[in-house]
């Protein structure tokens, strides 16, 4: 399902389902390789997925994309199967921003089409039940953000929980960063190029929570 918000950004949720390797580049197929089998149907679902939603922003045929991934310390290129995604055609580049994240058998897609220079774009997804263990304040919130949640029990607390940590996964995505940095030194609870994505407007489950960061 694709929805698109105020701020341009369009989004496509999709469960986890068999997907077509064929599809997918072989630094792609590699990783995939290397990983438990429940891990690989995830991560090739998600790719094909993020390929076939960026074929039909562009307009183009999904097997004629190439992916080119960048990250601020391996670099760029085909060979790389991991940081910023993206994809050219032809040798070309392709003027698309995308991020990608998953959760409890759920796959979203953010993109933004013709993306200004200099444009970053990050989503994350979160099951909050994954929020459900002893210590999480301490290895993942702020002090303000700690003190947020501090009142609240059960259902709401594990909600906030995901929220907290949805707004600073997607944050660090967009900042190329990722969880090299401490995620309890990062404090986006009043980040304004950080907002929730709701469960309606992505066309997810209403039990999942989402943010998008964008800059």
């Amino acid at each position: 399902m694709r929805k698109t918000t105020p701020s341009g950004v369009v989004f496509r949720a999709s469960p986890v389902r068999p997907a077509d390797e064929s599809l997918l580049d072989p630094a792609e197929l590699a990783r995939a390789a290397a990983m438990e089998p429940a891990a690989r149907r995830a991560f090739l679902a998600g790719r094909i997925t993020q390929r076939e939603f960026a074929a039909e922003l562009l307009g183009v045929p999904a097997r004629e994309l190439t992916c080119g991934y960048s990250c601020p310390r391996c670099g760029s290129g085909p060979e790389l199967s991991h940081g910023r995604p993206g994809y050219s055609r032809a040798g070309v580049r392709l003027p698309l921003l995308l991020s990608l994240s998953r959760a409890a058998g759920w796959i979203l897609v953010a993109a933004v089409t013709s993306p200004r220079p200099g444009s970053r774009l990050g989503v994350d997804l979160e099951d909050p039940l994954r929020t459900d263990f002893s210590g999480f304040e301490a290895v993942a919130l702020t002090g303000p953000e700690r003190l947020a949640v501090s009142g609240l029990r059960n259902g709401a607390l594990l909600r906030e929980r995901a929220r907290l940590w949805a707004r600073k996964e997607a944050w660090l995505k967009m900042t190329g960063d990722g969880l090299l940095v401490p995620p309890a030194t990062v404090d986006t609870l009043h980040c304004p190029e950080v907002s929730a994505v709701s469960a309606m407007t992505a066309g997810l489950p209403a039990g999942l929570v989402a943010a998008v960061a964008v800059c």
